[in-house]
């Protein structure tokens, strides 16, 4: 396998800047085309690569299928795309695709629409709040053609987690050629992620390409495409970022918990086992499939389903986490389950926003809290195809009341339809327990498919020779 060109890379691509615990994520419409090519040649020399790993601040830069239109590229540019990126989030048979309905539907959207169009998106992590800051205001004082529309903060917590207090981040998979190692069943090929290496298939895709009249300075590698000869490799070291605001329902959540653990255990104390089959973790990050009573047991994600909770006794089918990652737990054994799995896995990258609810995500003191402001989770993740990925996992797997052979049971945090009544079935003896009246807590404000561009390629986007 050839080796990953690093320094050509964004560093988001490799690193989540965990290091970076402040963040702050920009939104820009391009107004004036021309003026935007000279900020994109600007701020190239500010983008921080894959390597060295920075130890102050970084910044990082997307733009969608819109926002190359606004710079002036055309059909014969943006349909080498992946079809979801330049089709958009919004539309709306995706809308269906992501159950993106109810509150949750983009016409309720702050941004990422047509009325609210996300052309661009600048991402800055830095090491505390006042660095961080003067990034956002030197990103600002340096703006040529482009609009602000939004700024997206988020909140660092340590250990990470996410509003209804679990821990975040443990279940990623193992990219081959970066720095981390670990089993070879989590492990995956690079151009699932990453652009121009060989996938999970054992194919290097078609990947985002310019006719060769759009860089006369010769900027971009050479690419052999099989339909229209030679042109100019525009995807190269680059990714797909999928980006969706997800407004959660904290103390909702926490009091649906409560009341159903009395109906469903018989005691309101066990609201913690009921939201920890509900994620598939205890609140801690131990996974249910190891450590099935023990809230207390190691945060690990090297396990499978087959061997350790094939009847989903510990872990539900049903569960956000079983149903996010089946693993080993598929049809056709453990193995081939093991390939479907990771042939739809996603890096993911996101940070919550908003004030965690109450101190140490104590859940009485959440129920009793009278703060309504707005958290939740800026969910981002990377994918080389977002179809197979992302949007795989959503739809059939996510959303899917048929899960796994159950019947009315979507995700139990976010994927329950508007006006319908479904279920969260928990395998027990010697009977199965049922939650009913499932409801929605997690609400999508916003969203976008982005193309994070090598360095290569955000050079050659400041200097691409366009129509005018």
């Amino acid at each position: 396998m050839a080796s990953l060109e690093l320094t050509d890379m964004q560093g988001f691509l490799a690193r989540g800047y965990r290091g970076l615990p402040e963040a702050s994520f920009l939104l820009f419409r391009i107004e004036e085309p021309a003026a935007a090519q000279a900020w994109c040649r600007s701020l190239a020399a500010d983008v921080t690569p894959a390597d060295p790993k920075p130890s102050t601040s970084a910044l990082q830069v997307a733009f969608t299928g819109d926002g190359l239109r606004a710079l002036g590229f055309g059909d014969d540019t943006l349909q080498t795309f992946d079809q979801a990126f330049w089709e958009g989030m919004d539309a709306p048979y995706r809308q269906r695709i992501l159950g993106d309905d109810g509150e949750s539907a983009p016409g309720n959207w702050r941004w990422g629409t047509e009325e609210s169009p996300a052309h661009v998106l600048v991402m800055l992590f830095a090491v505390d709040a006042d660095t961080l800051d003067a990034r956002v205001e030197t990103v600002r004082d340096g703006l040529q053609g482009l609009a602000e529309t939004e700024r997206l903060d988020t909140t660092s917590f340590e250990p990470a987690r996410e509003h209804f207090g679990f821990r975040d981040g443990i279940s990623q998979p193992i990219v081959d050629g970066l720095s981390r190692t670990g089993a070879p069943e989590n492990t995956v090929p690079p151009g699932e992620f990453f652009l121009g290496y060989p996938n999970a298939y054992g194919e290097r895709p078609v990947r985002p390409s310019v006719p060769l009249a759009h860089d006369p300075e010769e900027i971009l590698p050479r690419t052999d495409t099989e339909h229209s000869g030679v042109r100019g490799d525009l995807g190269h070291n680059g990714t797909y970022v999928v980006a969706r605001q997800l407004s959660q329902d904290v103390q909702g959540f926490w009091t649906f918990v409560t009341e159903a653990s009395e109906e469903v255990y018989g005691s309101a104390e066990e609201r913690h086992r009921l939201a920890a089959k509900m994620v598939g973790r205890w609140r801690n990050g131990a996974p249910l499939a190891l450590a099935p009573d023990d809230p207390d047991a190691e945060p690990r994600d090297d396990f499978g389903y087959h061997e350790e909770d094939p009847d989903g006794l510990r872990c539900p089918f049903a569960s956000h986490l079983r149903r996010s990652n089946p693993r080993d737990s598929l049809e056709g054994g453990p193995e081939e389950s093991t390939t479907v799995s990771n042939r739809h896995r996603l890096v993911r990258r996101g940070r919550p926003y908003g004030p965690p609810l109450a101190d140490d995500f104590d859940v009485d003191d959440m129920l009793a809290a009278t703060d309504d402001a707005e958290r939740g989770l800026h969910f981002l993740c990377l994918c080389g195809d977002i179809a197979r990925q992302f949007e795989f996992t959503q739809q059939t797997w996510i959303e899917n009341q048929k899960f796994s052979g159950l019947y009315d049971d979507p995700d139990p945090l976010m994927g329950s339809p508007e006006d319908e009544s479904t279920t969260f079935t928990i395998p027990d003896t010697p009977v199965r327990r049922r939650v009913t009246d499932m409801q929605r807590f997690v609400e999508v404000r916003g969203g976008a498919y982005f193309f994070m561009p090598s360095l290569t390629a955000l050079r050659f986007l400041g200097r691409a020779d366009l129509p005018a």
